[in-house]
């Protein structure tokens, strides 16, 4: 059976975690976002309220790990491990190398895989392979045509069968159009307080 994470363990620790600015370092999101916007969904790193929602809905067996898409400068990872997610089983998929190398240095004991998510089949160790509780994805597929999307959607079912995804957005609707992928949607948190306020939503297979 899977379990949310206990509630004395999720992220509110976050905050108080030691070097927090520097796991952020959004001198270096910024740089990335003006190179490739289109790998970024936000100029700014995400807030601790979003991390606090998104680790909220993390569920994973004891046996299962975690894999992050998109990790940018880590500061989800991170809220994830401060959450009760130990560091191995933790993976986290970056695609630009300097943030990949940035976050195998703030993220000792995560396997680190530098990547692009369309490939996920190949890039995942064999030692994860049907050992996924969650998979949260922060690549801005809403940014992407539905033929792009689908792509990295097969790339997560393939990884983590009838798991679904979390995937936190800046949209105000449902950021993918869900019935077109096969997919039931729901938001399960929103806030506010992050810089475009975001929903963090949940796509499991299988269409209403």
């Amino acid at each position: 059976m899977n379990h949310a994470i206990p509630d004395d363990r999720r992220a509110t620790s976050f905050p108080s975690l030691a070097g927090a600015a520097e796991v952020a370092n959004p001198g270096m999101f910024f740089r990335r976002w003006l190179a490739n916007p289109l790998q970024m969904g936000s100029i700014v790193p995400s807030s601790r309220a979003l991390c606090r929602r998104v680790v909220a809905q993390v569920r994973r067996a004891p046996d299962e790990a975690v894999l992050e898409l998109g990790a940018g400068t880590g500061v989800i990872s991170r809220a994830m491990l401060a959450g009760g997610v130990p560091a191995e089983k933790l993976i986290v998929l970056e695609i630009v190398p300097d943030m990949a190398k940035h976050l195998r240095r703030m993220l000792p004991g995560v396997s680190v895989i530098e990547g692009d998510a369309r490939s996920l089949p190949s890039l995942l160790p064999e030692r994860f392979r049907n050992r996924i509780g969650t998979v949260v994805c922060g690549i801005p597929l809403v940014l992407l045509p539905v033929a792009e999307q689908a792509r990295f959607i097969d790339a997560m079912e393939a990884v983590a069968p009838g798991k679904g995804f979390l995937h936190f957005s800046y949209c105000i609707t449902s950021p993918l159009p869900w019935r077109k992928h096969g997919l039931t949607a729901r938001r399960e948190a929103w806030t506010p307080i992050n810089f475009p306020p975001a929903s963090v939503w949940r796509y499991t297979p299988g269409a209403a």
